[in-house]
């Protein structure tokens, strides 16, 4: 039963590494992506020509902030096509770029579930190998007339480890649930923040262009 729980933390462990890689990798290009396209945004160039841009451009990967940007304008141009009025393109919008970024949100989440379960989990898994080990090598000493340090400590000392296996495992995951999970709100602000942007930029046009 110990090497068993011994086996599942190394697994436990193992993927949790994994998962702290991706999502690393996730992160860190989600956050390039949104820098490099604040940059572009903010540069003054024309809106239209930049949807264009990002629709015909292949070698782009469409993501995060790009993905909200896109399905934003492409909203306001459907609701001018269809003769909307100023109020309704802008709540059409707002509406549709707040789903954007609740699935950016959550495609950003992913995963970080599995580090929380394996950060709260695997100190308790390691402390029932260390009883259960401690446990056994006490019953063995029923058959034993006398009872040694060696006798012992071979069991005992196994057992231990399953628990310094537990905190092993358990220690990595919770630094990066939490690192990441604050990196996932920072990029989430972000995200809120341009949406209010340009539904104010947007206003901004519609109001401008209406007669008198």
């Amino acid at each position: 039963m110990v090497i068993a729980v011994m086996v599942t933390l190394v697994v436990a462990s193992f993927v949790s590494w994994m998962v702290m890689y991706l999502k690393n990798r996730e992160i860190s290009e989600n956050v390039n992506a949104l820098d490099a396209f604040e940059e572009a945004f903010w540069s003054g160039r024309d809106l239209r020509q930049l949807y264009k841009e990002l629709l015909d451009d292949s070698k782009v990967k469409i993501q995060g902030i790009e993905n909200i940007f896109l399905s934003g304008f492409h909203e306001c141009e459907r609701q001018e096509k269809l003769n909307a009025d100023p109020q309704g393109i802008l709540e059409g919008t707002a509406r549709k770029m707040r789903i954007a970024v609740a699935a950016e949100e959550d495609q950003l989440s992913a995963r970080l579930p599995f580090l929380a379960t394996v950060g709260s989990v695997s100190p308790y898994v390691g402390l029932f190998g260390t009883v259960w080990g401690i446990m056994n090598s006490f019953r063995s000493l029923a058959g034993v007339s006398q009872v040694s340090l060696p006798t012992v400590a071979p069991g005992i000392s196994e057992a231990l480890i399953a628990t310094a296996m537990g905190l092993l495992a358990a220690i990595p995951a919770v630094i990066a649930y939490n690192r990441f999970s604050d990196r996932v709100e920072r990029a989430v602000v972000r995200y809120e923040n341009f949406t209010d942007e340009f539904i104010g930029i947007l206003h901004r046009r519609l109001h401008s262009s209406k007669p008198g």
